[in-house]
């Protein structure tokens, strides 16, 4: 299994908006990023689904700067 399709297989988060949300960020945006944003969005699945629905959904600010930078890249790239 390629490191992309294990990726995939992580943003299948249980709760449909997410999954839709980090699948099409990855297809779209996720090759280009460089080495550091690309830890912060596995820091970011590292999170459990309803602290990471307050970032996705509701506006609510991550606490570590990494994640909150790629919270936001999400938000504007999809």
């Amino acid at each position: 299994m390629s490191e992309k399709s294990k990726l995939l297989w992580r943003c299948r988060r249980g709760v449909k908006e997410l999954d839709v949300l980090f699948t099409r960020f990855v297809e779209l945006s996720y090759d280009d990023l460089p080495e550091t944003e690309k830890e912060a969005f596995n820091k970011l699945l590292d999170i459990e689904d309803p602290d990471i629905l307050g970032f996705m959904l509701y506006n609510i600010t991550p606490a570590d700067p990494e994640v909150a930078n790629i919270v936001e890249k999400i938000h504007t790239s999809v």
